[in-house]
């Protein structure tokens, strides 16, 4: 089991502004599910040429996507933006 935790950059307000509560649920379960995954959220979503730095992941079968950046050195998982499409 990780140690590794997630947290929203730069809060939760901003970035969860707006969003209709599943999806925020959903978001939410995803980013714990990225903090589960400790070091190798840093291969998780596009780029998928490469590691590390901000990544993208869809969400609710393409109908949006969430912007992460996994911080080994924090063991964190931040939540930077959440694009919904409705």
């Amino acid at each position: 089991m990780t140690e590794w935790a997630w947290d929203f950059n730069p809060s939760a307000e901003y970035v969860m502004a707006g969003l209709p509560p599943g999806v925020v649920a959903e978001v939410e379960r995803l980013a714990t599910e990225l903090a589960a995954l400790g070091q190798d959220s840093v291969k998780i979503g596009r780029p998928l040429d490469r590691e590390g730095g901000l990544r993208e992941f869809d969400i609710l079968g393409g109908r949006g996507f969430i912007s992460f950046l996994p911080v080994p050195r924090h063991e964190c998982v931040y939540v930077c933006n959440v694009t919904w499409y409705g």
